[in-house]
């Protein structure tokens, strides 16, 4: 309890707050961010394409439970795709294992993915969407492997993974 009590927390939890006010960011939903102009689906033509889950991930920007993913164990070399409009994303030799319990890459596939800050958890994340459908696949940070030090940790129903 002391721990929680620190003088940081009480320092932390105010000033990012005040800065989520000032940095005004922009609606966190997926179906918010613009698409390319054949993948701006209505809400239900996004339920009939997508598994409920899936719908729940990319559309609700949700989360799966960590180590749920088959493709957190895909060794296999390929191609991961976003789930939503096909639009390849990652390519296998760029997968690593984070221990994190999502697939995880070190880079992706240029212009692929597009980023935008969230404060879901208050403090700010970069979040990353699917560049053509918007559709979300989790956040970047910055504790990955060389050469970009980046961890692309990605929700499992987000992707579709397609081998050579």
């Amino acid at each position: 309890m002391h721990q929680f009590l620190s003088r940081r927390t009480f320092i932390l939890i105010p000033t990012m707050s005040i800065l989520k006010i000032l940095f005004k960011p922009m609606q966190v939903l997926a179906s918010s961010l613009v698409s390319k102009e054949e993948w701006n689906l209505s809400k239900d033509e996004w339920k009939s394409r997508l598994s409920p889950e899936s719908y729940y991930v990319l559309r609700e920007e949700g989360t799966e439970r960590a180590f749920s993913s088959q493709l957190n164990n895909e060794k296999r070399k390929g191609v991961f795709h976003c789930a939503g409009c096909d639009l390849p994303l990652f390519l296998s030799d760029k997968k690593y294992d984070s221990g994190t319990g999502w697939p995880s890459f070190w880079d992706s596939i240029q212009g692929s993915v597009e980023t935008k800050i969230d404060f879901k958890l208050i403090v700010p994340r970069t979040e990353y969407h699917c560049s053509r459908c918007g559709g979300h696949q989790g956040h970047v940070f910055n504790d990955g492997p060389r050469p970009t030090g980046k961890r692309y940790c990605n929700n499992g129903l987000a992707l579709r993974f397609v081998p050579d």
